[in-house]
C-alpha cells in the first residue's frame, strides 16, 4: 500500500506526524505531490483548537504549491505534471447563489483549506479543481506559496480602494501581509506610507517601497497622515483593533480603511469619523483562483517577493511555533521533499 506523510492536528498544537494512504482523487478533485507549503497565521484555526470539531484530525496549510500526478472523474482541464497552487479557499461548488451571481468568495459550499479539509503540511493534498491556480515558470515554487494567500490578500485588497495613480496609501504593520503590500502598492503607483512601531523598522519599510514612515510610537498615526494630505486607503494588516481603531481619522474624504489582520478585539470609531468625510472600514477576505493567477502574474511583472525561511516538512511544529511567536521574517515556508 503506497502512503505519503502529513502532519496533523488536535486539539491546542497537538501535531502527530502520520502516514497516510495514497488514493485516487474523488470526482472533480485532483491529486498534488505538494513541493512547498507556506505557514500563515490563519493556520491558527486549526492548530489553535478553534473549528468546529478541534479534535478531529486535520492536516493544516493553505499557501500550497505542487505537481498534479493524478485527477479525478470529472475533471476537465486540468492535466497531469502541471504545477499548481491551492489557497485558503478549496474552491467552489458553481451551485449556490453567490456563486451563481459570480461572488464565488463567498460560495457557501466551500472548504477551508488546511481548516475544514485537509491541507499542506504534508507530502500529498487533494483539492477541488475549482479551487486550483497555474503557477507561472517564472516564479519560483517557494516564493509563489506565501503569495497565494498573503500576496492574494493584500494585492485583491489594494484592487478594493479604487484610487487614482499618486494618491497616498498607507499599510499598517510591515510583517507577513504588510511586507507584500508595500510592494504591491508601490508598484501599483501610489504614494506609499508604512506605519509601524519603532525606528529600527524605517530602513527595511523604505527598501520595501515607502515613500514616507511613521512611528507610531513617537507620532499619532491620524494627524501625521493628516499632514500629508490624508490616506486614500489605509491597508491594515496587523492583528490588533485597537491599533486600527485611531487610524480612521488619518483616511481623506471617502477614504477607506481596508482590514486584512484578524484581531480578537473590536475597532472601535467614533461615528462623526464616518459621517463628516464619508469613510469607510472595509473587511477583506482574500480572492478567487482567478483574481490569484493575476496576482502571480503581476509579482513576477514588477519583482514583487516575499522574505522566506523554508523548514523541512519533518520540522513544521517547530515552523509554525516560528511563525507564531512572531520571529519569521517574513514568511514561514515547507518545503514537502526533506
Amino acid at each position: 500500500m503506497a502512503t505519503y506523510r502529513a502532519f496533523e492536528v488536535t486539539g491546542i498544537r497537538h501535531f502527530r506526524l502520520v502516514d497516510r494512504e495514497l488514493v485516487d482523487p474523488a470526482p472533480n478533485q485532483v491529486r498534488v505531490r505538494v513541493e512547498y507549503c507556506g505557514i500563515c497565521h490563519t493556520d491558527v484555526l486549526a492548530a489553535e483548537g478553534l473549528r468546529m470539531d478541534p479534535e478531529r484530525p486535520v492536516v493544516p496549510g493553505h499557501e500550497i504549491v505542487g505537481v498534479i500526478d493524478a485527477v479525478g472523474p470529472g475533471v476537465g482541464t486540468w492535466r497531469i505534471g502541471e504545477r499548481v497552487g491551492v489557497g485558503f479557499l478549496a474552491g467552489h461548488c458553481w451551485e449556490c447563489d453567490p456563486c451563481r451571481r459570480g461572488d464565488f468568495v463567498n460560495c457557501r459550499d466551500q472548504a477551508q483549506t488546511g481548516t475544514t479539509t485537509d491541507g499542506g503540511y504534508a507530502e500529498v493534498v487533494y483539492a477541488r479543481a475549482s479551487g486550483l491556480v497555474r503557477i507561472p515558470d517564472d516564479v519560483p515554487a517557494a516564493e509563489a506559496a506565501p503569495l497565494l494567500c498573503a500576496g492574494l490578500t493584500t494585492f485583491s485588497g489594494l484592487q478594493q480602494i479604487g484610487s487614482r495613480p499618486g494618491a497616498l496609501v498607507a499599510v499598517q504593520g510591515i510583517g507577513g501581509l504588510g511586507h507584500l503590500a508595500l510592494q504591491y502598492a508601490r508598484s501599483l503607483g501610489y504614494q506609499v506610507v508604512a506605519i509601524a512601531r519603532g525606528r529600527e523598522k524605517e530602513p527595511l519599510a523604505r527598501q520595501l517601497g515607502a515613500h514616507h514612515y511613521i512611528d507610531s510610537t513617537e507620532q499619532n498615526a491620524a494627524e501625521a497622515l493628516q499632514d500629508l494630505g490624508g490616506a486614500s486607503a489605509i491597508i491594515a494588516t496587523a492583528a490588533s483593533g485597537a491599533s486600527m481603531s485611531p487610524l480612521v481619522a488619518g483616511l481623506a474624504p471617502r477614504g477607506r480603511l481596508i482590514v486584512l489582520g484578524a484581531a480578537a478585539d473590536p475597532i472601535q470609531v467614533n461615528t462623526g469619523e464616518l459621517l463628516f468625510g464619508t469613510r469607510t472600514i472595509q473587511g477583506h477576505l482574500t480572492g478567487t483562483p482567478i483574481d490569484n493567477e493575476d496576482n502571480l502574474s503581476f509579482s513576477a511583472a514588477h519583482g514583487i517577493r516575499p522574505r522566506i525561511e523554508v523548514f523541512p516538512l519533518s520540522e513544521a511544529p517547530k515552523a509554525y511555533e516560528h511563525m507564531l511567536s512572531g520571529g519569521a521574517r517574513f514568511r514561514a515556508v515547507l518545503e514537502a521533499g526533506v
